[in-house]
């Protein structure tokens, strides 16, 4: 059984889309829809209870991606999870091959498929981990020409977008779920990390596209989207690379000006 995971805050109509495209195209394995509300003030959570067979969960208030998205794990029941953010569509036939590329690799405990925007602009919606230079270098390669071509590449990252994840249960149990010190931001990243330190691995699959309309939820709320993200980034380095972090303070205070 496959449950799927959305978590949402404020982003109704996004979050219609995904469901609508999830009713259009219904996985044919058995499965579950279940919507984690982070005290969303526009209408979301009613919304989505629309749709039939989709369960909501509200939260009394924005606990956060990570620790929404456990909240969801908990409360599912597949065998594999599936962790879609709400600005997503999912195109008719892409969840069900999702499924059958994990299951045909034993050894891979999170696929992740390849992400475009609206037009068909495919993201970089994987990488190396994160440290200083890795960072650096992730951000020339996705404002680049190359980003076309390292997307239609299959491979074994060392991680993938968070955005459309599928994980086994078992797997994603084994590491504790995500870190919920990851307000937004980076939770992916440490989580993918989590599962390949216990030997499995991270595929990327370009044969199999997911529409991605990317920060809506975030771009209703700039200042504290920045925030979020400035913290995720400096719990990233306290729990990864510790020695990194009165440097990578200091560039974030300067950031701000």
């Amino acid at each position: 059984m496959l449950s799927i995971i959305i978590v949402s805050y404020n982003a109704r109509t996004d979050l219609e889309r995904c469901l609508e495209s999830l009713h259009a195209a219904s996985p044919a394995l058995a499965h579950e829809t279940i919507v984690v509300d982070n005290h969303s003030t526009d209408g979301s959570a009613d919304a989505a209870r629309r749709w039939t067979g989709v369960r909501v969960i509200e939260n009394a208030t924005n606990i956060g991606f990570a620790a929404a998205n456990n909240v969801g794990i908990r409360a599912s029941r597949g065998e594999l999870l599936l962790l879609l953010n709400s600005d997503t569509a999912v195109p008719a036939g892409a969840i069900d091959r999702l499924t059958a590329a994990l299951d045909a690799h034993a050894d891979v405990a999170v696929i992740g498929p390849r992400l475009v925007d609206a037009n068909g602009r495919p993201e970089l919606s994987f990488g190396k981990m994160i440290t200083p230079l890795n960072e650096l270098r992730q951000k020339r390669l996705a404002r680049s020409d190359a980003v076309q071509q390292l997307t239609r590449r299959r491979h074994y990252p060392d991680w993938v977008s968070g955005a459309c994840l599928l994980v086994r249960r078992e797997d994603a149990e084994a590491v504790g779920l995500l870190d919920e010190r990851f307000f937004m931001y980076t939770e992916d990243v440490d989580f993918c990390a989590a599962i390949r330190a216990r030997g499995r691995r991270i595929l990327f699959e370009p044969a199999i596209e997911v529409v991605h309309f990317r920060g809506r939820s975030a771009s209703s709320a700039q200042a504290q989207t920045d925030h979020a993200y400035r913290r995720s980034r400096i719990a990233f380095y306290e729990k990864h690379h510790p020695s990194w972090v009165p440097l990578l303070k200091l560039y974030l205070r300067l950031q701000r000006g």
